[in-house]
């Protein structure tokens, strides 16, 4: 059974304040009534519309000034989406309007209801997104998204252990360099050493023999 109802609250997908609306009457009876969103539509309370007009519109030009400003600073901003990836990098599941308001919440200090987060299309890949803001009817932005991987890619990891090899394979290269050139250096020392040792007899026995021989003849 259905009963007519005027708003005197604005409520999404339903309409906003003094908008007559017909609605389940229990759910009227017991929703709607006790949470003073709405009054019984008689003759004294058709009176209020005019006043419910006259807020309703207060409402709404203060809406449009809040999200036009909201608007300008969303384009600046880039939100950044963690999201878990398997081994090949691909994404687990999908990001969803609930997870970009969760960071924008979080990452900005904005609250906006999820359901003015469009996405044309699931978006299943890594890197960078745009996403339609619908803030108010006469007021939409584009807000970048950054989804990164929470967990390294494989890729990544590899590298530092490759790097790690080459610089200890340089390293033990340079080692071994320091040892051979001391002995090096030792063996070039004694050979000069021997030569001069052996070449030093026989100069002083040359020198000797000539003397001799002038001694026997002046005798």
């Amino acid at each position: 059974m259905k009963t007519e109802v005027i708003l005197t609250s604005n409520i999404i997908g339903l309409g906003g304040e003094s908008d007559q609306v017909k609605v389940a009457a229990g759910y009227a009876r017991n929703y709607l009534f006790p949470q003073r969103l709405a009054i019984p539509l008689t003759q004294a309370n058709k009176r209020r519309i005019e006043a419910l007009k006259q807020r309703r519109a207060e409402r709404e030009a203060h809406e449009f000034n809040t999200m036009s400003e909201l608007a300008k600073g969303v384009t600046k901003l880039i939100c950044v989406i963690k999201v878990k990836t398997g081994e090949d990098g691909k994404m687990f599941g999908t990001v969803t309007a609930g997870m970009i308001a969760d960071e924008l919440k979080h990452q900005f200090d904005i609250s906006l209801d999820k359901r003015k987060i469009h996405l044309a299309h699931p978006i299943r890949t890594l890197g960078e997104q745009e996403v339609e803001l619908r803030l108010h009817h006469d007021v939409n932005a584009m807000l970048k998204l950054r989804i990164e991987s929470s967990n390294p890619l494989p890729a990544a990891t590899e590298a530092p252990a490759a790097e790690g090899r080459v610089t200890e394979k340089r390293g033990k290269g340079r080692h071994a360099e320091a040892e051979a050139a001391p002995a090096a250096e030792k063996a070039e020392e004694k050979k000069p050493k021997a030569h001069k040792a052996e070449r030093a007899p026989k100069a002083e026995k040359a020198e000797k023999a000539p003397k001799k021989a002038k001694a026997e003849k002046a005798e």
